[in-house]
């Protein structure tokens, strides 16, 4: 086994649970029964949910006006196949120069660190388009994520690991260099040509990589305490890097958040009875064995080796993992500005950061721990938007409420706040203050009740009552462990494909503390399919495993991104990852885009008047986007337009 199939194997233990008590037993298979799941979601694709609170007339059903694909079942496929009438292109690949004057992309992979800081990152993830104001569908940033390396192909051999006398793998610091430069973010300037054609501004003064390299602020309640505080950085307040980030956010005063998702298996604690102690390392799954999980980074960068030291200042670097795992805001239009980790949304292995506003300017910030069995979060910033005074916005997100959801029976749900001295957040629980709850939010969250879930990823606000809509990708452990009992907005035993919930907020209020919510999709097989009881889902149209990515385009229409094995059995019939298009109300789901073999379909956003659409395609594993057979593949964005230039998906 190579070194790149070990951490693939490893990435696919990325989302085990910790065992936790207190959560009652779990369920026997038999008690999913096939198309007994049916009730749970029959009447509530035709019509916006009933009793909570909207009001005025439906706004209009979207249109869904493509003729849809078929699964694309040949595993040599390695392109991108979108339907009649619609033009996809490779826009921004891996290793492509971030400016005019950066260093060109070697086929050979043969780019060293210094240059790797000059290209786009690797594993494009999350997105977000930033129109300029004079021109909204014409020209813009893109912001885009990195959240990995793929290190067969990130090297001209592949990467090199050793052994040291104690059997612990060892790494040159070129190679963990260039990796840290190929994680964090790209934010590029793009433009539409006269011939309609989208194009970078390689010569743009917004044109910027942020880095595993780069200096961040550490701002919030935990910023400046015992626990960030490290032997490089004895004041808390400074931190290196951003690493793992998956999906995002943004914020309506024009700035990117940027979420670290699996940030602990970075690091390594080998320590043993220091790690059972440490609930802020044990809670989160650092490694305590001889290296971290992934890329050995501890080897070279002493940063990554959380076993403490007690002759070094703060026990060496053992807070380090206590500064990952934040919210990153990034002000792309103001390229000279430092990334800010914002401590007050909590520290979580976070996929998104996705608002809602209201008419009377509060807000809330969605967000999934992408683990199975975590929990489904939301922040309330303690002040308020103000549209026409962005400085006044800047630190909104310095101070406000975090909650956790609990997700009760009959769709009644309640968001329960972690806040210190309240309820179990107390010293009597081992809570010194409102930093450790933020830091240990995990452990919070247990002690308040909250319901787990089956790996909650992307959040979708609909643009029209603010109706929230969360992926629950999938939990094989749902009903197979004690603390992942089968659950009513989780009903599915094994659950191998995933499901969509979504909920709307008392009064449509952000800032409410309680829900009501529906199941709105189950992902998987149809009725009449010959599959086990657990695979049968609950799908309108064209079928579908593991929705991960999730967006609302401005119209209304709900696209769903897949993250699925298609080699494993369960998933051949579906093909390779796809994006599909469903309707909110109807409940209507069409199959518009199918990726290349071995790639996750992700990242997508789009202009204002729906013209354009932007995916990323992530790890492909034959050649794409050259698609030669021969040249190594490479993680892109990928442009899509209609070629009448009408809005993509009607």
């Amino acid at each position: 086994m190579n070194e790149q199939d070990r951490i693939d194997d490893l990435e696919a233990l990325d989302d085990q649970p910790v065992t936790r008590p207190g959560h009652g037993p779990a369920l026997p298979r038999r008690s999913v029964l096939k198309g007994g799941l049916g009730a749970a979601v029959a009447g509530f694709f035709t019509a916006p949910l009933a009793g909570c609170g909207q009001s005025g007339s439906s706004p209009a059903m979207p249109l869904i006006g493509f003729s849809p694909l078929p699964p694309q079942t040949n595993m040599t496929f390695d392109r991108v196949h979108v339907p009649e009438g619609y033009s996809a292109r490779v826009l921004y690949a891996w290793g492509d120069p971030i400016r005019q004057g950066a260093p060109a992309w070697q086929a050979d992979g043969s780019n060293d660190w210094q240059q790797q800081m000059q290209q786009a990152g690797d594993n494009h993830d999350g997105m977000h388009f930033f129109p300029f104001d004079d021109s909204p569908n014409q020209r813009g940033l893109l912001v885009i994520n990195h959240e990995k390396v793929a290190l067969n192909f990130l090297h001209p051999q592949g990467p090199t690991f050793t052994r040291d006398a104690n059997g612990r793998r060892q790494r040159p610091e070129a190679e963990v260099k260039k990796e840290q430069a190929a994680h964090g973010v790209s934010v590029i300037e793009v433009r539409r040509s006269e011939d309609g054609q989208w194009q970078r501004e390689m010569d743009s003064r917004y044109n910027r990589r942020i880095t595993g390299m780069t200096a961040m602020a550490l701002r919030g309640p935990a910023a400046g305490t015992d626990a960030l505080k490290t032997a490089s950085d004895p004041q808390g307040t400074t931190v290196l890097g951003t690493i793992a980030n998956c999906a995002m956010g943004f914020t309506p005063w024009g700035t990117y958040l940027t979420c670290e998702e699996n940030w602990p298996n970075y690091f390594v604690n080998r320590d043993q009875h220091d790690y059972r102690q440490r609930v802020a390392h044990q809670r989160y799954r650092l490694s305590q064995g001889d290296n971290s999980k992934y890329f050995a980074w501890e080897s070279v960068d002493l940063r990554f080796d959380a076993t403490p030291y007690p002759e070094q200042p703060h026990g060496g670097h053992v807070n380090e993992p206590n500064r990952f795992g934040w919210v990153v805001e990034i002000d792309p239009f103001d390229p000279h500005s430092t990334p800010i980790k914002r401590t007050a949304m909590g520290r979580l292995v976070r996929e998104c950061a996705t608002p809602s506003v209201g008419p009377d300017g509060r807000m809330a910030f969605y967000f999934g721990d992408d683990t199975r069995g975590e929990y489904i979060y939301k922040f309330v910033p303690a002040g308020r938007y103000q549209p026409d005074n962005r400085a006044a916005n800047r630190h909104l997100l310095d101070e406000g409420a975090l909650y956790v959801g609990v997700f009760g029976d009959k769709g009644k749900g309640q968001w329960k706040p972690l806040v210190f001295g309240e309820g179990p957040l107390t010293e009597a629980n081992g809570f010194s203050g409102q930093a450790q709850v933020l830091i240990e939010a995990r452990r919070a969250a247990d002690l308040l009740g909250a319901t787990t879930m089956d790996r909650p990823e992307w959040v979708a606000v609909k643009p029209d009552n603010r109706e929230v809509y969360v992926t629950l990708t999938n939990n094989d452990q749902r009903g197979r462990r004690d603390d992942q009992p089968i659950n009513s907005a989780n009903p599915r035993w094994d659950n191998q494909h995933g499901h969509i919930l979504r909920w709307r907020e008392q009064d449509d209020d952000p800032a409410a503390t309680t829900f009501q919510w529906e199941l709105f999709m189950l992902a998987g097989y149809p009725q009449d399919a010959d599959v086990p009881a657990n695979q049968i889902g609950t799908i309108q149209g064209d079928i579908f495993s593991s929705p991960d990515g999730l967006w609302f385009d401005p119209q209304g229409r709900l696209w769903i991104e897949t993250d699925y094995d298609e080699d494993s059995p369960d998933h051949r019939a579906m093909g390779t990852n796809q994006l599909l298009c469903a309707n909110p109300y109807s409940g209507e789901v069409k199959r518009f885009l199918v990726g290349p073999k071995g790639c996750e379909v992700t990242g997508i956003t789009g202009t204002p008047d729906g013209t354009t659409l932007w995916i990323n395609i992530q790890h492909p594993t034959l050649s794409f986007p050259a698609s030669d057979g021969v040249t190594r593949p490479r993680s892109a964005t990928v442009v899509i337009t209609r070629d009448d230039g009408g809005v993509v998906g009607s």
